[in-house]
């Protein structure tokens, strides 16, 4: 079967490394998303262990649809009774791009009655109660050719399960997990958080230091689903663990604000990683470096989107930059900034930059160092 892993825009090389280690095949990467083939045994696999995909979608079939009735009768054809139930939950949503099909609403509801059809047929009913569990059908339609999913993840994989509470403007905990990839992080060096906020970026790194999987502690959809037995997921997860590390490690974040520090060390505990991390208050425009030829440096600061913030913004760009000129040569530094002004104010251009997006936002990776 073909699994789907949608994921935030600039990320899709990062999905894609991740699926070829897990030894995923066929893997082929698009724009917002990226494709592998795979069996049932691969949905716990995938859910568990992905660190910077959106969620995992089963594609149950595709058909070029340039009309609704095309779209209907494609869509009564697949088998839904294979894996939603007679009193299953199967709300229905998704897009159109470049296609005659282009009204999302009208999509939805004919998808929808053609699966209510063939349940109902299939389990003899008229009308379907849908008092039972979930099973999230989506479509994606492009070109004329319509893509039909079932949702394995539920929650987003970006839910972790740690961070109940968030300071400010949240970043997302896939988006966290890239950043310390692209840092190539992989736990022998300082690593470091002047900005640390909840604690997000500390404890992903944390995560891929000890190589943990960082769905273990939360559930998924697929969860409940009678074609999935429970011994697979046992199995992934069995799997998952029998990787970890167990180790020492210098990871840091800094905060000014104390009860941003307080609930950072609340995370990495809900999180299993409290022995990993040291989280201080702390000042970032002095900021001293540890004594190690080699670091990593990967922080979120404010962007400042208010006129008055960005003011704020700008001038603790420009203090950070100045504790940052002290940057070990074999260090690297990665800033996340939605700021276009983000290096004047720094006071050095990026040795390289990598256009990605938190959420609908769009920012920059300014990335220097090694």
């Amino acid at each position: 079967m073909t699994f789907t892993i949608p994921c935030l825009l600039g990320l899709e090389s990062l999905v894609a490394e991740e699926l070829r280690r897990l030894g995923q095949p066929e893997v082929k990467a698009e724009n917002g998303r990226v494709h592998c083939s795979g069996t049932l045994a691969d949905i716990p696999r995938l859910n568990i262990n992905l660190r910077c995909g959106a969620r995992v979608l089963m594609e149950l079939g595709s058909f070029p649809a340039p009309d609704f009735e095309s779209l209907f009768q494609g869509v009564l054809a697949l088998p839904w009774e294979d894996f939603i139930p007679g009193d299953g939950e199967f709300p229905v949503k998704g897009y159109s791009l470049n296609s005659a099909l282009h009204s999302v609403p009208a999509c939805q509801s004919i998808v929808k009655k053609a699966a209510a059809k063939r349940l109902g047929h299939v389990y003899g009913v008229e009308t379907l109660p849908e008092s039972g569990r979930r099973y999230q059908i989506q479509f994606a339609i492009v070109k004329d050719t319509t893509f039909l999913y079932l949702d394995t993840s539920g929650d987003g994989l970006y839910k972790r399960g740690y961070r109940a509470q968030n300071m400010g403007a949240p970043l997302r905990e896939t988006l966290a997990a890239a950043l310390v990839t692209l840092s190539r992080y992989r736990g022998k060096d300082p690593f470091r958080d002047p900005f640390c906020g909840s604690g997000t970026i500390p404890i992903e790194a944390a995560l891929i230091a000890k190589n943990r999987a960082p769905g273990l502690d939360r559930r998924f959809a697929a969860q409940h689903w009678k074609v999935l037995p429970g011994r697979l997921w046992m199995d992934a997860a069995d799997e998952a663990q029998d990787k970890e590390f167990h180790g020492s490690y210098d990871i840091w974040g800094g905060d000014i604000d104390p009860a941003a520090v307080e609930l950072a060390r609340h995370n990495a505990e809900l999180a299993g990683v409290s022995d990993c991390i040291k989280f201080e208050e702390a000042d970032a425009s002095k900021f001293r470096f540890p004594d190690s030829p080699y670091g990593q440096i990967v922080t979120n600061p404010p962007y400042g989107e208010r006129l008055m913030e960005k003011q704020e913004a700008e001038e603790l760009y420009r203090s950070f930059g100045a504790a940052m000129q002290a940057l070990p040569q074999k260090w690297r530094l990665i800033v996340l900034s939605s700021h276009t002004e983000f290096e004047r104010c720094f006071g050095r251009p990026a040795d390289r930059k990598r256009k990605l997006y938190n959420g609908m936002l769009k920012c920059d990776a300014f990335i220097y160092g090694r």
